[in-house]
């Protein structure tokens, strides 16, 4: 029997004792973080908002096994930001609908969830009208005409079964009860309900497809309105994403258990207190290069070295090759070997310690001694 089938659902109920600390802790450390970006100043936090937002958008697509392309995901956030980052990857898509999502999840945490905003955020994630080759309802709820939703795993013909959803005729009135709940103001910690919220929304699985990126926007919603704030500055989902296993286990564990859900929200709130603390590393990353950047203005760099330079600073995966600057700088290799010796010359990059083929680059450390 699944949680759903229960006669009480969705009336549950958890150990408020065992999850005061962790909760307690989650609050002192969001409260610590965002008093660490109230400090650094409007141009940090906008940089910090928009590096883990990039982190969002592409953690909570791998959760569901599909890769974009982080600088094509950072420009289409910048572009509807209006950031200004330089060149701009060209459009995609399929990447512009999951940052509209993010975005109005964030963006506008304090408007209602409603029907109809879930409908668009649906139409957003599938332009096409397809999963993959599969047509499917989009902007509406399930149908079931081919078969009860079921979220399994394994190969053809030896799938299987973790969860069976409640069936499509279900739906309205269960999604009504749920919007009316979200909507209304919180009768407990806005951080427990984040919590709540994730855990309901994915076990009705209104959708045919999307579920889990949609209860991760309405978990991102709900965390911003328990902060009073539409900027990000740490991942939920690239902690879920780091923690896949755990988090399947212990919500397949949930949907099949009683209406006591504290192991789900000792671990959600465990989880979270891990993200909180991973923003440690976005920090470091936007201090770093406002870091770098001002003590590389003076020099006189080209667009193209900014350019490339700027992506490695991002968070370029891999090594920088000589061809690899190239590429990206859309210059001749001739060209690319002239840019990577004079940065090298200025201490702004160090060559590898790998030589031959494997010769590569990284960020240095620039001393006024080598201009």
């Amino acid at each position: 029997m699944y949680i759903w089938e229960l006669p009480e659902w969705p009336t549950l109920k958890w150990d408020e004792a065992s999850l005061a600390e962790p909760l307690a802790t989650v609050r002192h450390e969001q409260g610590r973080l965002l008093g660490r970006m109230e400090g650094l100043g409007f141009d940090l936090r906008e940089e910090a908002n928009l590096q883990t937002l990039t982190r969002d958008v592409v953690k909570t697509s791998q959760i569901e096994g599909e890769d974009l392309d982080a600088s094509t995901v950072r420009s289409s956030i910048a572009r509807r930001l209006g950031i200004d980052i330089g060149a701009l990857k060209p459009a995609d898509r399929h990447v512009d609908g999951i940052v509209e999502v993010m975005l109005d999840a964030t963006g506008n945490y304090d408007a209602p969830l409603t029907d109809e905003r879930l409908y668009g955020w649906h139409s957003a994630l599938f332009p096409t009208g397809r999963s993959g080759m599969a047509k499917i309802s989009v902007g509406a709820w399930r149908t079931d005409v081919s078969g009860s939703m079921l979220v399994v795993s394994g190969p053809y013909g030896r799938e299987r079964v973790h969860y069976t959803a409640p069936p499509a005729k279900r739906l309205a009135p269960e999604m009504v009860r749920f919007l009316n709940w979200f909507n209304q103001p919180p009768t407990v910690d806005p951080v427990m309900k984040a919590a709540l919220a994730h855990l309901w929304f994915v076990t009705i699985h209104p959708f045919d497809d999307g579920n889990g990126r949609i209860a991760r926007a309405i978990t991102d919603m709900a965390l911003a309105r328990s902060e009073r704030s539409p900027q990000r500055f740490y991942s939920m989902s690239t902690q879920i994403e780091a923690e896949r296993k755990a988090y399947y286990d212990t919500l397949e564990r949930t949907q099949k258990g009683g209406l006591d859900v504290t192991e789900w929200m000792g671990w959600f709130l465990s989880c979270l207190h891990r993200a909180i603390n991973g923003a440690q590393d976005v920090l470091a990353a936007v201090t770093a290069k406002a870091a770098f950047w001002e003590r590389a203005a003076k020099l006189p760099l080209n667009e193209r070295q900014i350019k490339v330079l700027n992506r490695m600073l991002d968070g370029f995966e891999g090594n920088m090759t000589s061809s690899k600057w190239a590429k990206i700088a859309k210059c001749s290799q001739d060209s690319a070997n002239r840019d990577i010796a004079v940065l090298v010359g200025y201490g702004l990059l160090d060559k590898g310690p790998a030589g031959g083929r494997s010769t590569h680059y990284v960020v240095g450390k620039y001393t006024p001694e080598k201009e």
